[in-house]
């Protein structure tokens, strides 16, 4: 786990994260250039891709949907999350080695 690629905000944790959209299924694919790369079933359009990729990283390190939000980066694959009152050691824990 890549400890130091997680930021901290005043709000709380900032994690970098490149989403692959049309994958054959959600998965957290390792990290790639200093970012978490997560595929995901969904299509980026109209932000269902952005929906799928907080409710995926919410059931899959369960924590409430609304802790999780797009920092920065809504349109691009390259994404900011912020996640609201979550420290970098926790979310740091949360995050599988991979």
């Amino acid at each position: 786990m890549k400890k130091s690629m997680i930021k901290d905000s005043k709000e709380g944790a900032i994690l970098p994260v490149k989403v692959v959209p049309r994958a054959s299924k959600n998965a957290i694919a390792g990290w790639e250039n200093e970012e978490l790369k997560v595929r995901l079933n969904a299509v980026p359009e109209k932000g269902e891709a952005n929906e799928e990729l907080i409710a995926f990283l919410a059931k899959t390190w369960k924590l409430p949907k609304s802790s999780i939000s797009i920092h920065s980066g809504e349109t691009s694959r390259h994404k900011k999350l912020l996640f609201k009152g979550v420290s970098v050691d926790r979310l740091s824990l949360l995050i599988p080695p991979l």
